[in-house]
């Protein structure tokens, strides 16, 4: 196991291994824990009670963070016509569709956030290849692909977030930045949670919530409550 550095072994002192902290406990224990030099990334670790290889035991989907999550977000849109120059009045950095799909072949993903209608699937089902692995491929399920471009690139920049459960049955999302006021934090912490809770498929049998964690990019993780941040409001 790599030696950690002296500034986490001193942030890592202020968190107690045994206790099970309140939301707002953690909060507050993680922004103190942030001393690096940039502005951290404060992000939830989930481990649920969910068996991945059953596509009805899959938890995956969005939610809209009220206080966005601090960084810019560079929008992609693949759209024709009068639906190209809705995404580009919504504020869309990138918009095409043909040209754009063989930029991307070309080897070019400078973008956060792929957005598609419908009929351009055609189209863009042949990258995904590309954008698959990248976490970038248009989804209906994420609201990433639809008729309401607008809509879709409005969200994107106001600070969606996407959420999906990995094979280990572990999730990790961003819930905003170190800077973000305590109040920020636990605002889009409580919309995270309401949405986890509500992905809950039908089939997960006994205790959903299995670990959650809090913590910002260089700091140590904090175990929270589950029972309690299951019912942050």
């Amino acid at each position: 196991m790599a030696k950690r550095g002296k500034r986490y072994q001193d942030v890592a002192k202020l968190v107690d291994t045994e206790k099970l902290y309140s939301p707002s406990e953690a909060i507050a224990l993680a922004k103190k824990c942030a001393s690096a030099k940039f502005d951290e990334t404060v992000e939830v670790a989930f481990k649920l009670g969910v068996d991945p290889r059953h596509a009805d035991q899959q938890v995956r989907g969005t939610v809209v963070l009220p206080h966005g999550t601090g960084r810019e977000v560079r929008v992609l849109v693949f759209a024709k016509a009068d639906k190209a120059e809705e995404a580009r009045s919504a504020g869309a950095d990138f918009v095409g569709d043909e040209d754009l799909a063989e930029k991307i072949q070309g080897g070019w993903t400078d973008f956060d956030v792929a957005i598609a209608t419908p009929d351009m699937m055609g189209v863009v089902g042949k990258l995904g290849r590309i954008l698959g692995p990248r976490g970038l491929m248009p989804n209906p399920r994420t609201g990433t692909v639809t008729p309401d471009v607008a809509k879709a690139v409005e969200e994107s920049k106001a600070g969606r977030v996407e959420y999906r459960v990995n094979k280990e049955a572990g999730m990790h999302v961003p819930i905003g930045k170190a800077s973000f006021t305590e109040e920020q934090l636990y605002g889009n912490f409580v919309a995270l949670m309401d949405a986890v809770v509500k992905a809950r498929p039908a089939s997960a049998k006994g205790t959903f919530l299995r670990r959650v964690h809090l913590s910002t990019t260089m700091g140590p993780g904090i175990r929270l409550n589950a029972q309690e941040a299951a019912a942050a409001k």
